[in-house]
């Protein structure tokens, strides 16, 4: 009985992916692509999230002991590939990125195993601007709301509850609306309310000297004064899980740095020296096309669409044995 109820689950997870990866391809024009587990130290393509966690790294003994590092995202690699390949403005590649970040802190939420949908789509120097992303946002939206009608279709006993509309609002305006509650209370209270939000602006310092959440320098832009008056033009995707009442991220994403924006944040996370690395000496001198971009969980888009309360009941991970017994008890069936 216990098997077959995985085997159900592992075919509504193969279900979620297919028809998302589908959909969203079909918003924005995205082609799939292949993609690497693992990149060369010193290259700047690793992605460096908060500039704190640990990459998994290993030596190469063909290339003299040199050593590659199992990638944490794709965020700069994706960039390099749209010149490569020579894409078209309006068009772009997705990929399915497969990561391992071993500082990250056990939840139910949360894995040292990632897999998201890593995508980006190349735009003119004069699409860097709070209207294309919020239009990319809305695309993003249509997508999942398309895979949530399909699986309440293939079981009704699954109900569709994302609104028409997700909202958005800039984490300044946040603060200001919750300021005595932390971080994670103000997203919970707005997603609450919502149902499904786009906070925008992840990365800058809020005016309570605080910023809403880290990203690294070099592929977000974060700093560039938008349209709405407040700074950002990046931000994440979070929606409202009702069967654990909930907020979770589904996405970060945001239009990529050109030159003037990566020197600023560069300075402004006194890492300027980062310059030097190939990466970001190609982008300087203006060889890489301007992007936006980001990456979409899959074990937390398929935890959302078949209301699991567990990420590792749709991702085979590594829990400890008190996990597992704890979650037993609790009638979950991890992967």
């Amino acid at each position: 009985m216990l098997y077959e109820k995985i085997l159900s689950t592992e075919r509504a997870i193969s279900f979620v992916k297919e028809s998302f990866a589908k959909h969203l391809c079909q918003q924005l024009s995205l082609v799939k692509v292949s993609s690497p587990l693992a990149v060369l130290d010193g290259t700047g393509i690793n992605d460096d999230l908060n500039g704190v966690e640990r990459p998994v790294s290993f030596p190469i003994k063909a290339l003299g002991e040199q050593r590659a590092l199992v990638v944490h995202s794709l965020a700069k690699w994706k960039r390099l590939r749209l010149m490569q390949l020579g894409f078209e403005e309006g068009t772009g590649i997705l990929t399915d990125m497969r990561a391992l970040r071993p500082d990250e802190d056990y939840t139910n939420l949360h894995s040292v195993y990632v897999d998201q949908w890593d995508w980006e789509q190349r735009i003119g120097a004069d699409q860097r601007t709070l209207t294309k992303l919020k239009s990319t946002v809305r695309r993003i939206y249509e997508a999942l709301r398309s895979v949530e009608r399909e699986v309440y279709a293939s079981n009704p006993e699954i109900l569709p509850v994302l609104p028409k509309e997700i909202k958005f609002i800039h984490s300044q305006e946040l603060s200001e609306i919750y300021p005595h509650l932390s971080i994670k209370e103000r997203e919970s209270q707005i997603t609450k309310r919502y149902g499904a939000v786009f906070i925008i602006g992840i990365g800058k310092t809020l005016t309570d000297g605080k910023p809403h959440d880290g990203r690294a320098p070099d592929y977000d832009d974060w700093s560039t004064l938008n349209d709405d008056g407040y700074y950002g033009l990046n931000g994440d995707i979070i929606v409202w899980h009702p069967t654990l009442e909930c907020a979770l991220e589904l996405s970060s994403m945001g239009v990529r740095v050109d030159r003037e924006t990566l020197l600023h944040q560069l300075s402004v996370r006194e890492c300027a020296d980062r310059a030097q690395l190939p990466f970001h000496k190609m982008l300087l001198d203006g060889s890489l096309p301007q992007s936006i971009g980001g990456g979409i969980g899959q074990s937390r888009v398929c935890m959302f669409m078949l209301k699991k309360r567990h990420i590792g009941e749709v991702q085979v991970g590594i829990w400890s044995q008190d996990v597992r017994e704890e979650l037993e008890l609790a009638g979950v069936s991890l992967l």
